[in-house]
C-alpha cells in the first residue's frame, strides 16, 4: 500500500481533470450551442458517463490518499488509520456485490479477447452497411462522399464480415445478410478479437463500468485510445466529414484499406497494455 500526501494526489487529480478537459470543455460548449459532432459526440452518448464523470479521478486499489476524508463519499472508499491518521483508500472488499459480476465479465472478455489473433480485413464496412439501401442514414445531416448507390456498391464489393454485436446490432436490414457471420450478444465472448476497432473503443466502456476500482490515469488512457479509433472509423465510413476537419480514408481502393489496415494493427497493438491493465484491475477486486 502506498499513501499519497494530500498535494502529490491533488496534483494528480488536477492532472487528470486538465488532460481531458480538451475533449469534455469542448463538448459542454457545443452541447450548450446546440451543436451536434458527428464524430466526437459519440464518445459521449454511445458510451454513459458525462464529463464530469470523466473528469473524477480514482486512485485505484493498493493507493492510501492523505487527508482523502472526501473520498468516502464515494463507493469503497474506507478510512484506515493504520496507515496514518486520517488516511483513506479503496476497499475493493466493500464496493457493492455488483462489482463482483461486472469484473468477472470484463475479465472473461477481457482474455478471451487477447487471446485471438487480430482480424485486419473488415475494412471498416459496419459503417457503411448501416446506410446500405436506407433513405435514413444514422448521420443524416453529412453528405455521403460516394452518393448513396455508389455507398451500397461498395458494400457490395467486399465482403463483410464484422464480429462486434454492438456494430452489426446497427445495420440496416439489407445488409445483415450479407454479413459473414451473425454476432449475438450471447456471442461477445465467442467472438470478440483485438483488431476489431470497437473491441478497442470499448476498452473505455469496461474502464469507466470498473470505476472506482479503475485508476484515472488508465481511464483517461482508454478514452484517449477511444478518441483516435473514432476518428478512424469515422474517416472510412462513407460520410464526407470534410466539413469537419476529417480527411477520408477511401477504403473504397486499394490504397485506403491498406492505411486502414496499418492503423487498425497499430491500434490493437496499443490496446494491449491497456487490455492487460483492466484485467489486473478486474483481479484486485476478485481477489479480494
Amino acid at each position: 500500500m502506498h499513501v499519497l500526501d494530500e498535494a502529490d494526489w491533488r496534483a494528480r487529480a488536477a492532472a487528470h481533470r486538465d488532460r481531458v478537459a480538451r475533449w469534455t470543455d469542448p463538448h459542454r460548449e457545443r452541447r450548450r450551442r446546440r451543436e451536434p459532432h458527428p464524430v466526437l459526440d459519440f464518445l459521449f452518448t454511445y458510451y454513459s458517463p458525462r464529463p464530469a464523470q470523466l473528469e473524477q479521478w480514482h486512485p485505484g486499489p493498493g493507493v492510501g490518499l492523505a487527508a482523502g476524508a472526501g473520498f468516502l463519499t464515494r463507493p469503497g472508499y474506507v478510512r484506515d488509520d493504520a496507515l496514518g491518521d486520517g488516511v483513506v483508500r479503496l476497499d475493493p472488499a466493500a464496493l457493492p456485490e455488483r462489482y463482483h459480476g461486472t469484473a468477472a465479465f470484463v475479465r472473461a472478455l477481457l482474455t478471451a479477447t487477447a487471446a485471438r489473433p487480430a482480424r485486419l480485413s473488415c475494412f471498416g464496412l459496419h459503417e457503411w452497411a448501416m446506410v446500405y439501401r436506407t433513405e435514413a442514414p444514422r448521420h443524416d445531416a453529412v453528405p455521403l462522399r460516394l452518393g448513396a448507390a455508389g455507398t451500397d456498391a461498395v458494400v457490395e464489393s467486399l465482403p463483410v464480415h464484422c464480429t462486434h454485436h454492438d456494430a452489426f446490432r446497427f445495420f440496416t436490414d439489407a445488409a445483415r445478410p450479407r454479413n459473414a457471420v451473425q454476432p449475438a450478444r450471447a456471442d461477445q465472448l465467442a467472438l470478440e478479437q483485438p483488431g476489431c476497432l470497437h473491441a478497442t473503443m470499448d476498452l473505455y466502456k469496461w474502464a469507466y463500468k470498473l470505476v472506482p476500482l479503475t485508476p484515472g490515469e488508465l481511464l483517461a488512457d482508454c478514452f484517449a485510445l477511444a478518441v483516435e479509433v473514432r476518428e478512424l472509423d469515422m474517416r472510412a465510413s462513407p460520410y464526407d466529414l470534410s466539413a469537419h476537419g476529417y480527411p477520408a480514408v477511401p477504403i473504397e481502393t486499394p490504397t485506403g484499406r491498406a492505411t486502414y489496415a496499418r492503423a487498425q494493427a497499430d491500434f490493437a497493438a496499443r490496446a494491449v497494455p491497456l487490455r492487460r491493465r483492466l484485467v489486473e484491475v478486474c483481479d484486485s477486486l476478485l481477489g479480494a
